[in-house]
């Protein structure tokens, strides 16, 4: 890099998000293993989520980025990198990104994925950031995608209630505006929680055989109240680091973006940040835990409803199988939607 080059710093210009067309309620869990509607509602806030019958992760992308650059109005060609966070690939190679590269036409773009489960869309976001702030780029996206339905078990009571399909896309460029953009973060990892939320079969470690599948290896695996123990305080004390060092309080916080895997420690982390109920985005309800596409579904969602505007500060807030766990400070650069 040469050493005249100017720092930028990275702005979302533009937003997107796809959701596969099929419903499955809490009510046709029901007809699937032992729960209820008011079980999972009163644990989780779940209600509904979405479920991608044909397709892979990269169709949930492709359509996602689709959104962003009409939103955009700019054409495949002028995209340099797309970042693609994801724990369910279409395949271990070629990338996910690669795959969404040539079905985009971005024939211009490289691009890798980048495995971080639910926080992989923060990871991402800051590589994205800083290939920006570089100089060296000056249209980077980032993509959220899983399809959780490919790994899930259906006959597992504690897992297949918490998750949905669906991917959200955000359009990284430099700002010549100091004040709006990707501010501050704070990334974590801890290996030693891998034994709590994990798939065992199909990598080095295990390679698929007939006996592993039988035995479930090739599904997501959680000791859901350990998960829980960690990820509330993780979750809310990363997001409370991150207002502390830019010396925010709950006052200066237009919207808390948390990642949406319960309810319930998404209220813990809002009121470890001391924000009133009506700055947190939430859509659990309709989606469930989309894992990577979680954080950048809200932005789209929020966005589109006219709900945000240029100037507004935000927290996005994560925690996930890893144990990965991390907080962004950004400023929103895109003016308000206006929606009829």
């Amino acid at each position: 890099m040469s050493a005249a080059r100017e720092l930028k710093r990275a702005a979302i210009t533009a937003v997107g998000h796809f959701l596969p067309e099929k419903i499955m309620t809490n009510l046709d869990l029901e007809k699937l293993v032992d729960t209820s509607d008011e079980w999972i509602r009163s644990r989780t806030g779940i209600r509904e989520r979405r479920v991608l019958e044909h397709g892979a992760t990269s169709d949930l992308c492709t359509g996602a980025v689709k959104m962003l650059m009409e939103n955009r109005g700019i054409g495949p060609e002028e995209i340099e990198v797309i970042i693609v966070a994801t724990v369910t690939p279409d395949m271990f190679f070629p990338s996910t990104a690669c795959v969404v590269q040539e079905k985009l036409g971005a024939k211009h773009a490289w691009g890798f994925d980048v495995s971080a489960a639910c926080s992989g869309f923060l990871y991402s976001l800051v590589l994205g950031a800083q290939l920006i702030e570089t100089g060296a780029y000056k249209k980077v996206v980032v993509v959220g995608a899983d399809k959780m339905s490919s790994i899930l078990d259906y006959t597992d009571r504690n897992t297949c209630i918490l998750f949905g399909d669906g991917g959200a896309a955000v359009l990284l460029e430099p700002t010549d505006d100091p004040s709006l953009g990707v501010i501050d973060h704070r990334l974590y990892s801890d290996g030693s929680g891998g034994q709590f939320l994990y798939m065992k079969g199909g990598g080095s470690l295990q390679p698929p055989t007939h006996e592993s599948i039988d035995r479930g290896e090739h599904k997501l695996i959680q000791d859901g109240k350990a998960v829980f123990k960690v990820a509330v305080y993780g979750m809310a004390e990363v997001s409370a680091e991150i207002m502390e060092r830019n010396h925010l309080t709950g006052a200066d916080v237009d919207y808390l973006v948390p990642h949406q895997a319960n309810l319930r420690i998404i209220d813990a982390c809002r009121e470890r940040m001391g924000l009133d109920p009506a700055k947190v985005m939430i859509n659990i309800e309709k989606y469930g835990n989309t894992t990577a596409a979680t954080i950048p579904l809200c932005l789209s969602e929020w966005w589109h409803a006219g709900k945000l505007d240029r100037g507004n500060t935000l927290v996005l807030s994560s925690f996930g199988a890893g144990y990965t766990w991390g907080a962004i400070l950004l400023k929103w650069s895109i003016p308000r939607k206006v929606t009829a």
